[in-house]
């Protein structure tokens, strides 16, 4: 390990849609997912408590939903939850478990996203020990105060609007993830997490903005393991070519039999 090296933080955002049940299936552990180790599940940690009668993620969705006094009706197609991947790169994951700062590391995490986007829309957190790097699954409802942006096809009617309240309650997962408070988001992560060695990833204005398991996935192929899985493909890649040269001749020998008989 070189003495200047320093590990990237990882804070990755994405809207859910309905009721987000098999998201919350695989935080729950209601589904031991494959790359999972169910010897390690007992490690993992809800580091948000439920209120009393909810069971769980998706309960506390609905919950924080039906509390914070919206005035509107929900929109079957509006955004009801964020879900929140918080971590680092591998190495450094292990060393902050490793010296003891896994505790103080999830802290760290959840006033970070309490400072950010209110304790009170955080309505789950939950610690992954069983997968390859750990890493906190929070859920954040999108709840916001002020007035509704126009589109500018409103604004150019001339209809008059009557004046709203400025700090009316709205569900706007828009609003929390725009441009530039996502990349607001990457700075100030990166400050909350420089205290154990992490730094913000490089700011890529081009880069494309994808799923969380695809994420996760790319994140994970960047890891040690990736010379294991490679040396495995070998493997597979070596008894494949054989089992195809002893298949072709077999097939040889079949075509000169039928030739004799013929």
């Amino acid at each position: 390990r070189k003495e200047n090296y320093m590990g990237f933080v990882v804070l990755h955002m994405e809207k859910a849609h309905g009721s987000d049940s098999g998201t919350t299936a695989h935080i729950e552990r209601f589904i031991i997912p494959k790359n999972a180790d169910p010897t390690r599940t007992h490690l993992n940690r809800k580091l948000v408590t439920y209120p009393n009668g909810i069971k769980d993620r998706s309960a506390a969705i609905q919950k924080r939903l039906e509390e914070a006094g919206l005035t509107r009706k929900i929109g079957n197609n509006q955004v009801r939850a964020i879900r929140i991947l918080l971590t680092g790169t591998h190495e450094d994951m292990e060393r902050i478990t490793n010296d003891g700062r896994l505790d103080e590391w999830c802290s760290d995490n959840l006033k970070y996203l309490a400072d950010t986007f209110g304790k009170e829309n955080i309505v789950s957190a939950v610690l992954h020990m069983d997968e390859q790097t750990p890493h906190i699954h929070a859920t954040l409802v999108p709840i916001v105060r002020g007035e509704r942006k126009r589109k500018k096809k409103e604004e150019q009617v001339k209809k008059r609007y009557r004046k709203k309240p400025t700090d009316t309650v709205r569900l706007c997962a828009d609003d929390i993830m725009t441009r530039t408070k996502l990349k607001s988001y990457q700075d100030t992560y990166a400050q909350a997490m420089s205290r154990y060695g992490l730094q913000r990833g490089i700011d890529g204005s081009e880069a494309k903005h994808i799923s969380t398991r695809q994420y996760y996935r790319d994140l994970v192929q960047q890891t040690e393991q990736l010379q294991t899985d490679i040396e495995q493909l070998q493997d597979r890649r070596e008894t494949a070519q054989e089992e195809l040269r002893r298949a072709k001749r077999e097939i040889q020998t079949e075509k000169l039999k039928g030739a004799a008989t013929t």
